[in-house]
């Protein structure tokens, strides 16, 4: 074989190899992605994104996703503090903002985050009463959400929010709130009526106070009440006519016949 039959022979095949080992050296990372490099099982460090170079049999890479994940929290039956079983679901906002922790320090962060949740979720409920699940979900959510991000924060894994999406009860407890509210309603509305009716008759006694003090403005009033009346479309009206529009005239005729 001639020099020329063995280099139109190996070259081809050496320059595919060497094209293979640059590929499998090349990485391209993408913006949202962090490369966890290991290099001979030791970890070197985290890159990207953009270009990087791995040895090849040497380097062995794991990749983050640091953008932010929304999961489900599976609902979960809780008996509150006040003995109400209840069935409630959550959603957690989280992200991994420190890769290195993320790959090293647990195995799988967002099942363990997914379990930190649900046990978080039914401890924190298991101590309030139902009528602060129902009116104190804010604090309640930010109660969750400092303690899930405390407990994984060592993983390298930031909880952003927890939100508190539905509360499900019991149809007796259903229908007793109705009930309770509604009561609730009645009361107020009694209340609303009785305090009506005690500022309108403060109101009559201050005005016949001053009535009082001057007879001609219940003739003044009579008269403007005559004016309201008349101009409804009623076919008959009576009127009730006081004695003090015929005062002045008997006191005439009194003093006409003592002369």
């Amino acid at each position: 074989m001639g020099f020329f039959d063995f280099l139109f022979t190996f070259v081809p095949a050496a320059v595919i190899i060497i094209i293979l080992i640059l590929a499998s050296m090349l990485k391209i990372i993408r913006e949202y992605e962090r490369a966890v490099v290991f290099r001979l099982g030791r970890i070197i460090g985290a890159k990207g994104p953009g270009l990087i170079i791995l040895i090849p049999l040497i380097d062995r890479m794991v990749k983050v996703d640091l953008r932010t994940v929304a999961m489900d929290v599976p609902p979960q039956e809780i008996i509150t503090r006040d003995n109400v079983p209840i069935k409630v679901d959550a959603v957690v906002y989280f992200r991994a903002f420190d890769p290195i922790k993320v790959v090293n320090e647990v195995r799988d962060y967002v099942y363990a985050t997914s379990q930190i949740s649900q046990t978080t979720l039914r401890s924190i409920l298991g101590q309030v009463e139902l009528d602060e699940v129902l009116a104190k979900r804010d604090e309640i959510n930010h109660r969750l959400q400092s303690i899930i991000d405390r407990e994984t924060d060592p993983w390298g894994v930031k909880v952003s929010l927890v939100e508190i999406k539905a509360v499900e009860l019991p149809e007796g407890m259903k229908r007793a709130m109705a009930k309770q509210a509604e009561a609730e309603r009645e009361r107020r509305a009694k209340i609303i009526n009785a305090e009506g009716e005690y500022q309108a008759a403060e109101k009559l006694v201050n005005a016949a106070k001053m009535i009082s003090k001057q007879p001609i403005a219940l003739q003044l009033r009579y008269l403007q009440t005559l004016v309201e009346v008349s101009a409804e479309k009623n076919s008959t009206t009576l009127f009730p006519i006081p004695i003090d529009l015929f005062k002045p005239f008997i006191e005439n005729i009194s003093k006409g016949s003592s002369k």
